[in-house]
């Protein structure tokens, strides 16, 4: 784990006094309970009024409550929220007609977390599990996610001359190899993954999109080798669509006809 930021967490802090009490603080509250200096406490108080973080309050000097950024911020994570609640259903209904492992997950930085799981009801060992983060690169929701990133962004997120971490043999370890098949995902929509976190087990995966369109969460589904075929792949690769249409629906967006 890096080093914490002493100014983050003081600013940090300060957002959290606002928790407590009637939701409103001046400054000398704020020195008081946290035992900050006081000139450190008017630069940071300054410094979140300015990102509209804190707003004073109407008719109170000097006395501020929250603004409209941590409002923002909430309501993104409740969308999250929703995304998962969301996508656990969708999964549950995918997995229900499969028998496979149905999984949800988004993109934070260069890994994927797993916000939504159900399994098979055959005995097979997974390395994901919901809340688990593993190395995009690796994974079929992964690449699917990381194939929907504009290409500036990708490049910010995975350079050349990355060092990418194996989980089995058949992991993608060369950024340019990785590119080529970001590239064919793109052109076919669908994502596939052999045994390339797990040493036993495929996955096909399908992009989620948000009412706007973009992609922001992919649905896969991961099949053990001893029921994987080509023919098995192209049904479960037609079923994962399917599911990922359905949850992007959920989540407002509209496909063009």
């Amino acid at each position: 784990m890096g080093r914490l930021v002493p100014a983050v967490t003081r600013a940090l802090d300060i957002l959290e006094l606002f928790l407590d009490g009637d939701g409103t603080l001046s400054a000398p509250d704020i020195v008081r309970k946290l035992q900050l200096p006081r000139t450190t406490v008017h630069e940071l108080v300054t410094t979140l009024a300015a990102r509209s973080y804190i707003v004073q309050v109407p008719g109170q000097p000097g006395r501020y409550r929250l603004g409209v950024r941590p409002y923002q911020l909430g309501s993104r994570y409740a969308e999250q929220l929703d995304l998962a609640a969301e996508g656990q259903q969708v999964a549950r209904s995918v997995a229900e007609t499969c028998d496979e492992t149905v999984h949800v997950a988004i993109l934070e930085g260069t890994d994927v977390i797993y916000i939504a799981k159900v399994d098979s009801t055959h005995a097979v060992r997974m390395v994901s599990a919901a809340g688990r983060r593993l190395p995009a690169h690796c994974t079929s929701v992964g690449k699917m996610l990381l194939a929907s990133l504009p290409e500036p962004e990708l490049s910010s997120r995975v350079p050349d001359g990355a060092e990418l971490v194996a989980m089995t043999p058949n992991s993608i370890t060369d950024p340019g190899a990785l590119r080529e098949a970001l590239a064919v995902i793109r052109e076919r929509g669908i994502a596939v993954e052999s045994r390339e976190s797990n040493p036993d087990v495929s996955c096909v995966a399908a992009p989620v999109r948000d009412r706007t369109g973009q992609v922001v969460a992919a649905l896969s589904i991961s099949v053990p080798m001893i029921r994987w075929s080509d023919e098995r792949r192209a049904e479960l690769e037609q079923l994962a669509a399917k599911g990922a249409a359905e949850l992007s629906e959920r989540l407002g967006h509209r496909s063009v006809a």
